[in-house]
């Protein structure tokens, strides 16, 4: 025991002295804990340290050590990493401050899936008919409570399919004519992946296409809306998803690289069902609604 001592002594001499001489913080014993935890720290190599210093510090008895210095070489406890040093700052980020703030969740929660029509018999006389009941009113609920936020917000729901309807054209035009400088401010960031992919399987196909757009609307109504909250003691930082099935006249024609038509019609109005969810932010300023999913009718 006093010969472990002796080398922690040994070991913890040689530290203070890198660390002073180069102008360093001074590591003291207290900073190593106990006797007890000694020969966990009598495998530390001190020529690890003589590149730089670093100031270290430990929390009650944990062991883990942090450095508030940049270190050339890590330092293994147990064979492990156990420092996490500082990394340099980009020179943007230190005169403008860096904001880390979510864009968007990256994904579409609870995608709307079509539910299988159940017998008013078994919904009101059987166990399964219960549970199907109940986790109806649970999806119901959920999509009241998301527009109950909305309206807190001045949603309306006609401005909004408004709106909607008109995403819905210039992302399709987008698509169509392969503008994809604007259809990346219209979409979101895996949004906009997914459709540059599919905007180059098409452009290997067909040389060019015609789209067009009948209006109004055949229809337009609201499947789903969800929210999500990022803190559930701070309600005020959300996202809301809409889901929206839009039913339109379409004319639809593609073209090879000689001209020649290869697909559609454009003389002929085709009835186009999609199903799109629409996202937005509602605590970061000037936002808006984007395209974030579509699901597959």
């Amino acid at each position: 025991m006093l010969s472990r001592v002796g080398r922690i002594r040994n070991v913890v001499g040689r530290m203070r002295n890198v660390c002073v001489g180069g102008g360093g913080y001074e590591i003291t014993n207290t900073l190593l804990g106990g006797s007890r935890n000694y020969h966990y720290v009598a495998g530390i190599d001190s020529s690890m340290l003589k590149s730089s210093c670093a100031r270290l510090w430990t929390s009650g008895d944990s062991n883990v050590f942090r450095s508030t210095v940049v270190v050339q070489q890590p330092i293994f406890w147990n064979q492990q990493r156990m420092v996490t040093t500082q990394t340099k700052v980009p020179a943007q980020a230190r005169h403008k401050g860096t904001q880390l703030s979510m864009q968007s969740p990256g994904f579409v929660i609870e995608p709307f899936t079509r539910r299988e029509p159940i017998a008013f018999w078994r919904r009101c006389f059987t166990r399964s008919g219960w549970r199907r009941t109940k986790e109806d009113l649970i999806v119901e609920l959920k999509s009241a409570y998301a527009i109950s936020k909305l309206r807190k917000k001045g949603y309306s729901k006609q401005k909004f399919y408004t709106e909607a309807f008109n995403l819905y054209k210039q992302i399709n035009s987008q698509i169509a004519t392969r503008d994809k400088a604007s259809l990346r401010k219209a979409v979101t960031e895996n949004m906009y992946s997914t459709l540059k992919n599919e905007i180059k399987q098409r452009q290997s196909v067909w040389s060019s296409v015609y789209l067009e757009l009948i209006e109004p609307a055949v229809k337009i109504r609201t499947l789903r809306a969800r929210m999500i909250a990022l803190d559930k003691d701070d309600l005020s930082k959300f996202f809301i998803q809409l889901t929206l099935e839009f039913l339109t006249k379409q004319k639809f024609e593609a073209y090879d690289s000689s001209g020649a038509i290869v697909a559609g019609n454009k003389d002929k109005e085709v009835l186009v069902r999609d199903i799109w969810v629409f996202e937005k932010s509602f605590f970061h300023q000037n936002s808006y609604w984007r395209l974030c999913g579509r699901i597959k009718v």
